[in-house]
């Protein structure tokens, strides 16, 4: 299967810039695989949507400002502020690195982007903030321009990174992080702190749509997957099979598992909540006999693309995603190709707004 397959036109205008003021104001559009019809809703629909049988399973990783601006060692430009949006244009001397896995805590060593990516070497010594609070050295390189480092050893690493980091907003958002975003990018039920990009479908939510779900006596349960440098990291082949995607870290508690395994033993839907959660889940199915759910803690690598049989999940709640997206080509295994490429036609006609400031999707 070609990617190309995979591709649609998005007017510009369509992709959402900011948040909207009332996270529940979203639209919402209904793709009913059955029939491949779809309708257009509004995101307060979604708790009647739901069956009263259904679980539904957040992810409730927790974003962390995880793009830091700094210097090389030996450069004498100023350090970028934190007014400066720093992803345009660059000084002599500076930089910015986006930490996206932490690989070990003891040392503290990073998968990371970093621009200007062709002039930071191995073995340069990078600078953060206007003490140098923060330290690091580059140690290795990866096949397609990230780094490793390892950081100087601190007592209160995250404590600096909370302070001298901004919001990974993601690259479509073209404008620098505003400290509203800090609160706007996370969703309502983050706990568990290690994402460098939100689970954007929980975006949507907001304590009166959960309790509204609660209140109809609906089932819901939370897994965590931190999400990592494969949202970032674009697909560079041709054949849809031959794209690999970066591992990212996950668990799964001993009481969401004996949740999900009830619920699929009794023929009960099981809804994620983005495609994050759908990842997770899949792939926990993946390493367990019969497809059930092991828990525990791992790294999930699945690629999920047509033709995919599903183990767990039987609907789900998306933001749009980019066009020839390992996302979108996940949303297409679970809605259909061509219903879900109609769908995402639908969309652009009615000008929903897309990504992750964008409308949803829900696909059942």
């Amino acid at each position: 299967m070609l990617v190309s397959e995979f591709n649609y036109h998005l007017p510009a205008q369509l992709i959402a810039q900011e948040p909207l003021p009332d996270r529940a104001a979203s639209r919402l559009l209904q793709l009913i695989r059955r029939s491949g019809s779809f309708h257009d809703r509004s995101f307060r629909d979604f708790p009647d949507l739901l069956r009263e049988d259904d679980l539904v399973v957040f992810n409730n990783t927790r974003v962390f400002p995880a793009r830091l601006y700094g210097r090389r060692s030996g450069a004498k430009a100023q350090l970028v502020s934190s007014q400066n949006p720093g992803a345009r244009e660059f000084l002599k001397g500076q930089i910015e690195v986006l930490l996206t896995r932490q690989v070990s805590q003891d040392p503290n060593e990073w998968e990371c982007l970093v621009r200007p990516g062709r002039k930071i070497g191995v073995g340069e010594r990078l600078f953060f903030g206007p003490e140098h609070e923060l330290q690091a050295e580059v140690i290795a390189r990866g096949s397609f321009g990230e780094r490793r480092i390892r950081f100087r050893p601190t007592i209160d690493f995250f404590d600096l990174v909370d302070r001298l980091g901004h919001v990974p907003l993601p690259p479509y958002i073209d404008r620098p992080d505003r400290p509203g975003d800090r609160d706007r990018y996370q969703t309502v039920y983050a706990q568990e702190r290690g994402s460098v990009a939100a689970p954007t479908a929980g975006l949507h939510f907001t304590p009166e749509i959960m309790a509204r779900i609660r209140d109809r006596g609906i089932e819901t349960t939370e897994i965590t997957l931190h999400v990592g440098l494969g949202t970032f990291q674009p697909v560079r082949v041709d054949r849809v099979e031959d794209h690999k995607l970066h591992r990212e870290s996950y668990s799964i508690s001993t009481a969401a598992a004996g949740q999900i395994n009830h619920a699929m033993d009794a023929g009960r839907r099981v809804v994620a909540v983005g495609t994050t959660t759908v990842r997770t889940l899949e792939y926990a199915a993946s390493q367990c006999a019969y497809g059930r759910i092991k828990a525990g803690s791992g790294e999930a690598d699945i690629f999920i693309h047509p033709p995919y049989e599903f183990r767990v999940v039987g609907a789900l709640l998306t933001n749009f995603h980019l066009p020839q997206s390992t996302l979108l080509m996940l949303v297409c295994s679970l809605g259909g190709k061509e219903p879900t490429m109609e769908a995402y036609k639908h969309a652009v006609e009615q000008k929903y707004r897309f990504y992750s400031y964008g409308d949803c999707m829900f696909v059942e």
